[in-house]
């Protein structure tokens, strides 16, 4: 188990640089946002390459930062009955739904986004509107990479949920702080 802890400190080292470094693209899209405004309202003009541009950023974010929000417990869930529960029942829940649910369905997003990648490409696919940005399959290769990262950050859960259930290391979830 101590092998598995090592792998998933790993793991979470990984997301933290992953998670910090798509941070900034927080600070990015409000400069963008605020420029296309500017714009807007100053020149009475924008363009759709700038606003396809805003929600590339903003699918980059989402997509890549959602192992970071699940090491740092941030993701949605409904803590009624939950945050009632002893730290081995929540590892057991934990661990059930990252198992069970998350990682095979990530797996399956990572399957069936490959041709939907690999045809955008084939065809050089760029924005339908006039102005609008090129290499449509660029945004469209985030969706296996947020994935795969999440993935990464799914095992690391799962190990930090079985050292629970196990009663090895953490007596209480890392997120429990």
């Amino acid at each position: 188990m101590e092998k598995l802890l090592r792998v998933a400190e790993f793991f979470d080292q990984f997301t933290d640089r992953l998670g910090r470094g798509v941070s900034w693209l927080t600070t990015t899209l409000v400069l963008v946002v605020c420029f296309d405004v500017l714009t807007r309202y100053l020149f009475n003009t924008t363009s759709s390459g700038l606003v396809e541009l805003e929600w590339h950023i903003f699918a980059v974010l989402f997509l890549l930062g959602a192992g970071y929000t699940l090491k740092n417990d941030r993701h949605v869930r409904v803590d009624v009955f939950y945050s009632l529960m002893k730290p081995k029942t929540k590892a057991w829940i934990n661990f059930s739904g990252i198992v069970l649910a998350l990682i095979p369905f990530s797996l399956l997003v990572i399957y069936s986004s490959l041709p939907f990648i690999s045809h955008s490409y084939s065809l050089s696919e760029t924005s339908s509107d006039p102005g609008g940005l090129p290499f449509r399959w660029l945004i469209k290769s985030m969706i296996p990479l947020g994935f795969a990262a999440l993935i990464i950050q799914a095992v690391s859960e799962a190990i930090h949920q079985l050292a629970i259930i196990m009663g090895i290391g953490e007596k209480e979830s890392h997120h429990d702080h």
